[in-house]
């Protein structure tokens, strides 16, 4: 089945795939670097040309998990379907925490599913992450040291990493930044430079924070109709 997700063509008909066939982004990372925490950094650092929803990167750094544990070989997409490998240590907490969190019961979790379910706070989980590692420094108020300010991306090691590797148009990096609308179209040629695996989960990636995005609309009509009624309008 040939699918066109916001100007991106490709085919997602059923077939197994492990590989991103990006060998940029695998020979770029150390055990402790991630895509999501590429994609967190990156996000609070780069130029968006929009701020990111806490909502739409969460369900954006659970598909970034999901390409790093299929790169890693700890789970196959098939057919849509996520089917894990043996569990090991992946030398990354979270992504450790990400396999262990696969569900391994036939007829396996489903990408979209895998999303939502993984999504859920995730955003607030790498971000007191970061934090804790000095990576992401939580100013404080001057006049209100009790209060606490806007986070900021520190100087270090994993913000240059980051910073390089969405400098050099890496396209899984791209791709998910794209889906998580932190930018408005992903790269022309995403398809041609990565493989089933990306393009199946960047997918279901951009679905997700379109339907999330749908309910948020809903919720706001449905709140100012509310708030409407009460003021008698």
């Amino acid at each position: 089945m040939v699918v066109v997700c916001r100007g991106l063509r490709y085919d997602r008909s059923p077939r197994r795939t492990t590989s991103w066939t990006v060998t940029a982004a695998a020979t770029a990372r150390e055990s402790d670097v991630t895509t999501a925490r590429d994609l967190l950094l990156v996000s609070m650092d780069g130029p968006a040309d929009r701020p990111a929803e806490q909502g739409d990167l969460s369900l954006a750094l659970a598909g970034a998990e999901l390409l790093d544990l299929a790169d890693a070989g700890v789970v196959d997409l098939d057919g849509g379907r996520v089917v894990p490998g043996p569990p090991r240590d992946l030398g990354e907490p979270r992504l450790t925490e990400a396999a262990s969190a696969l569900a391994r019961q036939a007829p396996y979790e489903s990408v979209e599913d895998w999303l939502w379910r993984r999504g859920r706070g995730l955003y607030a989980a790498y971000l007191a992450t970061l934090e804790a590692e000095g990576s992401v420094i939580r100013e404080h108020h001057r006049w209100l040291p009790g209060r606490t300010g806007r986070t900021r991306v520190a100087d270090s090691p994993d913000r240059r990493r980051a910073m390089e590797r969405w400098a050099s148009g890496e396209p899984v990096l791209a791709g998910l930044a794209a889906a998580a609308r932190l930018y408005d179209e992903p790269p022309e040629d995403l398809a041609d430079r990565t493989g089933d695996a990306v393009l199946t989960v960047l997918s279901a990636v951009d679905d997700a924070v379109t339907e999330l995005a749908a309910e948020r609309q809903r919720r706001s009509i449905e709140d100012a109709a509310f708030d409407n009624v009460w003021r008698g309008q």
